[in-house]
């Protein structure tokens, strides 16, 4: 039996009273006393502060890092700059997959070009072992020297519309740092040796790695240390935001948080099943009129051939009310007819309706005195395809509630916004 995993922050956790449970082989606090309700609406309306670091970091450096991440990974890293036009740029990430010869989902991950020659690929927790194994396996010869930094490199995450207002209290030379700073770009390393690390750097000159992105779809930045100034990197965000009521979030909060934003968790909403028929189709090199990829890659000769793909749809319910998951609840259209099952389901406290449409609490347009009770979400996976608008129910034998296939979730997020609407 495999121990359970701890972050360096683990010890914090817990003498704040965060109530801890196991994912994916760590200990990770869920809430804290103030309840998950309070941190997902802090990071749509203020801030919230994550601990990330079960996560795990791979660096692969060499000449042919380029060549065999083009070939593991979904996205076509020749076309995938500005207009899809211009190969990763050094400062940039992208989202993608990594997919079995069966076209089945190993893992999702974003991919940085920290050089000309090397890469940095953030996995799932756990995942950092078998990710690295599946590169080696694929290296066939090539230059390229994969290291699994599990442990090593910590991360956290700060999201929300004041998450650059923080930052600025913290960063040495914030204004520099934040020019041009677009969404999925990132600046500094969290290795001194590294051209880059003195591009972002913490008040005590420690380097970082500052990313503008996150699992939210709020606008925020993932920072990445080295493991050591993890505890000093975290006391120091909290001083920094303590005039902004920063809130510490846990799991719960995060995952509601991602479903609201449409973003999906790998082995729960992408897994054994064909990387098809789902939201996230721009992960795959889809030439532009879609008759084929426009690169080489493992599992794209699968997804060629792959017939009954399941489809994947977000959908909201008309209240808080949600199905157990542990239950396999099922789909059922109109016909009373089971017609597939639900992935995930979770409540977006942040959103309700108001004459047939969906806002947000942080919404600019919402309607005087909106105060939103919540909306269950999540994802089903059917055997057919289903227009959006209808609505289907999901019954996991103890509650049946109605919900409406959507092609989003929570209106107005902030994760594209420009920066300099940001730090006014």
């Amino acid at each position: 039996m495999k121990e359970t995993r701890k972050t360096r922050l683990h010890g914090w956790h817990t003498e704040k009273g965060a109530t801890m449970a196991e994912f994916s082989g760590y200990d990770m606090p869920l809430w804290y006393p103030s309840g998950s309700k309070r941190e997902h609406l802090s990071v749509l309306t203020g801030a919230g502060l994550f601990d990330t670091s079960h996560m795990s970091v791979i660096i692969v450096d060499g000449e042919g890092a380029f060549d065999l991440l083009q070939y593991c990974f979904s996205r076509d890293l020749d076309h995938c700059g500005k207009n899809e036009r211009k190969p990763l740029a050094v400062g940039k990430c992208i989202y993608g997959v990594f997919l079995n010869a069966s076209g089945c989902v190993i893992d999702d991950a974003v991919l940085y070009r920290l050089g000309q020659t090397s890469f940095m690929v953030v996995v799932n927790a756990g995942m950092g072992p078998e990710i690295t194994r599946h590169l080696e396996k694929h290296r066939n010869g090539l230059d390229a020297v994969i290291t699994d930094q599990t442990g090593k490199i910590a991360k956290i995450d700060i999201q929300g519309p004041s998450s650059a207002r923080i930052l600025f209290n913290l960063l040495v030379g914030p204004e520099t740092i934040f020019q041009a700073f677009s969404y999925f770009s990132f600046k500094g390393h969290f290795d001194s040796a590294s051209p880059l690390s003195g591009e972002a750097r913490v008040l005590d000159d420690v380097p970082i790695l500052l990313s503008r992105s996150g699992y939210t779809g709020e606008f925020g930045f993932e920072m990445f240390i080295e493991s050591d100034g993890l505890y000093a990197l975290w006391e120091s965000v909290l001083e920094a935001g303590d005039s902004f009521d920063l809130a510490c979030c846990g799991l719960a909060a995060r995952d509601s948080l991602r479903c609201g934003a449409g973003l999906p968790l790998a082995r729960k909403d992408i897994g054994n099943w064909p990387f098809l028929n789902n939201p996230w189709q721009f992960a795959l090199p889809f030439k532009s009129d879609r008759s084929g990829f426009t690169k080489k890659f493992i599992g794209a000769d699968a997804l060629k051939k792959a017939l009954n793909t399941p489809y994947t749809y977000p959908f909201v319910g008309f209240d808080p009310r949600k199905v157990r998951l542990c239950a396999s609840p099922g789909v059922i259209d109109e016909h009373g007819k089971t017609i597939g099952t639900v992935l995930t389901c979770t409540t977006d406290m942040g959103i309700g309706f108001h004459d047939g449409r969906v806002y947000s609490i942080a919404g600019p347009d919402k309607p005087d005195g909106f105060i939103p009770k919540g909306l269950s979400c999540g994802f089903l996976k059917v055997k057919k395809r289903i227009e959006r608008g209808k609505v289907v129910e999901i019954d996991d034998g103890r509650r049946r509630i109605k919900v409406m296939v959507t092609a989003d979730i929570r209106p107005d997020r902030t994760a594209h916004r420009p920066i300099n609407e940001m730090i006014q």
